[in-house]
Formats: structure tokens, C-alpha cells, sequence
């Protein structure tokens, strides 16, 4: 196998890791918040955390290793247009991800252990929840959108 396949196959793995779970990770926790019960709520908030780094992470590596080692191999510039649109669209999905899915995951989790054990799901959680879950869509839209862009070069 020669290094753009090498590189072709890494880049699409990542992509399907990447958007898999976070609409896979997205669904499961939705309907886990709709039992409204502490423990599988909790069990699938941690989840959450553990699949973001795993999966999530792990597809963004491998689809950046791709997708730009191909770019280099080839001498594409990265300004070109279909690439600087994916990428931007990427980017804004993953500034949604720093800067707001993130810090709710970790306040969303901080609560989810505190009622696993004592009960109850606080209301905080279920407006945090709902932001989380708005947010999310967003983030994800954005990347599903990169698909055909890349795919149909355009930009």
C-alpha cells in the first residue's frame, strides 16, 4: 500500500470514529437523561467523558495525520479552497467543543457522580443537560457538513 492509501485510509477511520461518536455518543446520552434515573443517567454521563477522549480525540488525530499528511505528500496547499473551508468548519466545531461542550461535560459529570449515589437529579443538571445537548447538535452539524466539501471539493 502506497502512502496516499496509507494516508486516504487513516483519514477516513478518523472521520468515521470521529462523527460516529459524537452522534452515537449524543443519541445514548439523550435517551439515558430521558429515564430520569440517577445511576444510568450518571453511568452514561461518565461515558460521555471516556468515549469524547477515546473516540472523539482519537478521530481528530487520525483524521489531521490524513488528511494534512496527504496535503504535504501531494503539495496541496492547505488554502485551498475546499481544504480551508473544511478545515474552518472543523475548527468552529471544535471551538464549540473547547469552549463550551467541555466545561459542561465536566460540570455535567461533577453532578452526575454527586446524585449516582444520593438520589435525585438536580435541576441545574437538566438545564445544563439541555445546553449540552443544543450545543452538541451544533458541533455536530458542522462536521457533517465538512463531509461533502471534502468529498465533492468544494469551496
Amino acid at each position: 500500500m502506497d502512502i496516499y492509501f496509507a494516508l486516504k485510509t487513516l483519514h477516513i477511520l478518523g472521520v468515521v470514529l470521529f462523527v460516529g461518536n459524537i452522534i452515537v455518543t449524543g443519541w445514548w446520552k439523550t435517551m439515558a437523561d430521558r429515564t430520569r434515573e440517577p445511576r444510568i443517567v450518571a453511568f452514561a454521563q461518565r461515558q460521555v467523558a471516556l468515549t469524547d477522549w477515546v473516540f472523539t480525540f482519537g478521530g481528530i488525530v487520525m483524521v489531521v495525520i490524513g488528511g494534512w499528511g496527504n496535503a504535504y505528500w501531494h503539495g496541496i496547499p492547505l488554502s485551498t479552497p475546499w481544504l480551508a473551508l473544511g478545515q474552518s468548519l472543523f475548527i468552529i466545531s471544535g471551538v464549540v467543543w473547547v469552549a463550551v461542550l467541555v466545561p459542561l461535560q465536566i460540570k455535567l459529570g461533577r453532578m452526575a457522580r454527586a446524585f449516582a449515589t444520593a438520589g435525585g437529579i438536580p435541576d441545574a443538571y437538566w438545564s445544563l443537560s439541555r445546553l449540552w445537548l443544543w450545543f452538541g447538535i451544533v458541533a455536530t452539524i458542522l462536521p457533517l457538513s465538512v463531509i461533502p466539501v471534502m468529498v465533492l471539493k468544494l469551496g
